[in-house]
């Protein structure tokens, strides 16, 4: 088959319209993902210390360093980045859609959307196997102290939660 100038401006245009695609996606994604990833990893067992690195609160406790904050939110930025690469891009609408209902005052639980993406056995694995590998660097990244007393803020959480959901 011979291509003539004409169809390779038209290929080209329609490789750039793709590139722009996939970037604008890419983009909106992450902008759109990352409050319901972290509802989700706040849900675990495991709720994920790089989430509240800088916030106050119980992870205050830790008394991180500012070098330490910086490792862990890069290892937040790399799982949340992760975990929206295991979306369909029907998954990633569904989260956009709830965040522009969020932003119009139509607020669902994160949970709910979580719940709403119908996500297979396969991708709630990978899911898992990402989350457990970020929480093994970021306690690589705490000192042995660190270490005991987030095992401990760990087991005060769950036994939180486990009264909240007794009740």
């Amino acid at each position: 088959m011979m291509v003539t100038s004409k169809h390779k401006k038209t290929i080209g245009n329609d490789m750039q319209l793709k590139k722009l695609a996939l970037i604008a996606g890419a983009v909106a994604l992450t902008l759109t993902a990352t409050p319901f990833t972290v509802q989700a990893q706040t849900t675990s067992s495991r709720p994920l210390l790089a989430q509240q690195a800088g916030k106050k609160g119980p992870w205050q406790e830790l008394g991180l360093t500012d070098a330490q904050k910086q490792q862990i939110k890069q290892i937040n930025q790399n799982t949340r980045a992760q975990i929206e690469a295991v979306f369909t891009p029907e998954q990633r609408a569904k989260l956009q859609a709830a965040k522009q209902a969020r932003g119009q005052g139509q607020r669902q639980r994160g949970k709910e959307v979580w719940q709403s993406l119908n996500l297979t056995d396969a991708q709630k694995a990978q899911i898992r196997q990402i989350k457990e590998s970020s929480q093994k660097q970021i306690t690589a990244v705490l000192t042995p102290e660190q270490q005991a007393k987030l095992q401990q803020l760990r087991q005060n959480w769950q036994q939180r939660r486990q009264q909240r959901n007794a009740q």
